[in-house]
């Protein structure tokens, strides 16, 4: 007998995988779990579409009208207060007192009176040192914001009725902050010089100043490398109210 395996056809042939053929089911079979992973991810929408810039500009424009909703609300809020402050609820003058120094306190109406105006300056681009002084440091120069918050902390402790920065007044949220020598205050950038203008009995006002820690040292800056350094006093002055927003962003009252 014969130990042959050869069928009445002919030998049977082993099927050989060959390395060409089984990198080409590989490449099949990963362009099959791409776009089965394509379309879970896409789930019928087209992928390839302005649709997200459209939508981009209607939330930008949804944006924009709720501010303006939300503006509109806040005036007509502020209006009733006012008609509510302003109307005779039987309340004594004692209250009535007490009321106005909040509203002044809180800033957003306006405040008339005798005032101090203090202006702050960099020192000349070409100062040198005054004898007996080291030469100067470019930050020896110019404006720094403790400069900003020590004349503003010293005219609120001599009774300030209200300050104005610049053509803003300050409320009890504002934030005098530099960058570099640049003020950013309530939203808007300032050069110097700086103009600080508050509402309250001058001779205070003034006494506060010079009795200001901090304004003594700006004062001894003032006197080696001419930093600008100038206190006017001021008729009747009026300084408006604030009229920004008054939302706290960064902080939640105390519940």
């Amino acid at each position: 007998m014969s130990n042959s395996a050869d069928s009445p056809e002919g030998p049977v042939r082993r099927r050989v995988w060959r390395p060409v053929r089984l990198l080409t089911a590989g490449v099949f079979a990963l362009a099959g779990l791409i776009f089965v992973t394509s379309f879970n991810t896409a789930k019928g929408t087209n992928l390839r579409t302005d649709d997200s810039l459209l939508k981009l500009s209607d939330l930008i424009q949804e944006r924009s009208d709720k501010n303006a909703e939300l503006e509109e609300s806040t005036g007509l809020v502020r209006e009733d207060v006012d008609r509510l402050a302003n109307r005779d609820d039987g309340s004594t003058k004692a209250e009535d007192a007490e009321l106005r120094q909040l509203e002044d306190a809180a800033g957003t109406k306006k405040v008339s009176g005798q005032a101090l105006t203090v202006t702050l300056d960099d020192a000349p681009p070409d100062a040198t040192a005054n004898p007996g002084y080291p030469e100067p440091q470019p930050n020896d120069l110019v404006i720094h914001q403790q400069d900003l918050q020590a004349v503003v902390n010293a005219l609120w402790q001599g009774g300030a009725r209200g300050i104005r920065v610049m053509d803003q007044r300050l409320i009890s949220t504002s934030a005098v902050r530099c960058v570099g020598n640049t003020l950013i205050l309530q939203g808007r950038v300032y050069s110097p010089p700086y103009k600080i203008t508050a509402v309250g009995d001058q001779d205070r006002l003034r006494k506060a100043l010079d009795d200001s820690p901090a304004i003594q040292n700006y004062q001894l800056y003032v006197q080696a490398y001419g930093l600008g350094w100038k206190v006017d006093e001021q008729g009747g002055t009026t300084l408006p109210g604030y009229t920004g927003t008054v939302d706290l962003h960064y902080a939640e009252p105390v519940k």
